[in-house]
């Protein structure tokens, strides 16, 4: 990673869709980059899904009173400040609103996310 790769304004990325809402990645592309940064807003309920290789740490830093995170059917209540750290294969879904940054080792790759049918 050079020094141009090393810094970058969240506010300023563009946001994708995504199964939970809305995010905004950063260092997805960074060469030798160890992880992805995301900037996420789920809307209300994201969609189930899971990782087969990515590690995720989500880091809550807005949510409504009634905000949860599921994880392999269990719900859970999240609050401002909680993190969470999802291992590859756990069937998970934030139950929002809430706005989290979510860490991704290795960084992040679309083939990588996986819907469950409900």
């Amino acid at each position: 990673m050079n020094d141009s790769d090393a810094i970058v304004h969240l506010p300023g990325v563009p946001a994708v869709p995504c199964p939970c809402g809305w995010a905004k990645r950063a260092f997805v592309d960074a060469p030798d980059a160890p992880a992805s940064l995301h900037l996420t807003r789920i809307e209300d309920v994201a969609a189930l899904h899971y990782h087969r290789e990515h590690t995720e740490t989500y880091y809550v830093l807005e949510c409504e009173a009634d905000a949860a995170i599921e994880l392999d059917g269990v719900r859970r209540p999240v609050r401002v400040g909680d993190a969470i750290q999802i291992l590859p294969g756990v069937r998970h879904r934030a139950i929002g609103p809430m706005t989290i940054l979510n860490f991704v080792v290795p960084p992040f790759d679309p083939a990588d996310e996986w819907i469950v049918d409900n």
